[in-house]
């Protein structure tokens, strides 16, 4: 089952660069396929995780922005933090 808990962890992933926008959206294609939510957010999910399948198309992309709106409805808040590089 995919909660959401497991979309803002791949979401997070992403933004952090520990996965590709490649690996992102095949995690999200196959999450589609499969197709048991969380019950309690199955809309919520079903939107965004749809969206994320979309976001190597050229029409469609995935920017910040969309990342920060996605996470908010999974009900994360989102705070970056920026070091000086050594």
């Amino acid at each position: 089952m995919i909660t959401r808990r497991d979309v803002g962890q791949k979401i997070e992933g992403y933004l952090c660069h520990q996965i590709n926008l490649e690996e992102l959206v095949d995690w999200a294609e196959e999450a589609m396929r499969e197709e048991e939510f969380e019950e309690a957010h199955l809309e919520t999910l079903r939107d965004v995780i749809g969206r994320l399948g979309l976001a190597d198309v050229r029409a469609f992309g995935l920017t910040w922005e969309d990342c920060e709106k996605f996470l908010e409805r999974l009900g994360y808040q989102v705070k970056v933090k920026v070091t000086e590089a050594n």
